[in-house]
């Protein structure tokens, strides 16, 4: 078997992880979540130094608490 070896153009993965596309990707994934752990949860996003990041919060009171006890955006995640 042959052996394989690859490498990684550093500048083009940089700009993939910072891209649109991948932006939409992380918003999606995010909205999801915000979708199963019901009402309240609100999906924010932002390109970093070094890739895209989107966070799920809870938005209202209701969901604040309702999560502290019940760990919900951690459940919704499995």
């Amino acid at each position: 078997m042959a052996k394989v070896e690859i490498e990684l153009n550093s500048e083009g993965v940089r700009e993939l992880l910072r891209s649109s596309e991948m932006k939409a990707i992380c918003e999606s994934y995010a909205n999801g979540i915000a979708q199963r752990a019901g009402e309240g949860y609100e999906v924010s996003s932002s390109t970093g130094s070094v890739r895209v990041n989107a966070k799920v919060r809870p938005g209202t009171p209701h969901a604040y608490y309702s999560n502290l006890k019940h760990n919900t955006l951690l459940k919704v995640m499995r």
